[in-house]
């Protein structure tokens, strides 16, 4: 009888341990795939971080504006401008108004004087003034426009 008794126990502490060795695996395996999701969630959010945008231009054919006058009397300002654009929809509103953009950069530009446009702060606080300029409705209605930067290709001023 002492025989079967330790027959038994052992037979039971083999299915304890086989119990343990699975449960152990299956946690393991879980936790593999669970971690593989994750990977791929921050690899795909990664990827759509990455993911480049090509940039929306709108260009404003160069032009030249009589400045206000200064201590060095009447002065010019020829140049031409690039608009980075948040959508498309901006850029056809803008192309399809350019006379009215044109107009009333022209009408900005011709109110500044040289000497404030000459200076990298100077180009900045226009850069900022023409966003404004460009903020206000060309029709009714219409969105709001997204202009992102004003680059500027040519700038001269004499």
């Amino acid at each position: 009888m002492a025989k079967s008794t330790r027959g038994s126990s052992k037979l039971l502490w083999l299915m304890i341990l086989l119990v343990l060795l699975s449960t152990g695996a299956a946690t393991a395996a879980i936790y593999m795939v669970m971690s593989d999701r994750n990977g791929d969630a921050e690899g795909s959010a990664q990827t759509q971080q990455l993911e480049r945008q090509t940039p929306i231009f709108v260009k404003i054919d160069p032009f030249t504006v009589n400045l206000a006058d200064d201590s060095y009397g009447s002065r010019l300002l020829y140049t031409g401008i690039s608009l980075k654009v948040g959508s498309d929809e901006t850029r056809t509103i803008l192309t399809e108004h350019m006379p009215q953009v044109r107009s009333r950069l022209l009408m900005l530009f011709s109110g500044k004087q040289a000497s404030e446009l000459t200076s990298p702060e100077g180009k900045r606080r226009l850069s900022e003034e023409v966003i404004a300029t460009l903020a206000e409705p060309l029709t009714e209605p219409q969105p709001p426009l997204e202009v992102q930067d004003v680059l500027f290709t040519e700038f001269i001023v004499q």
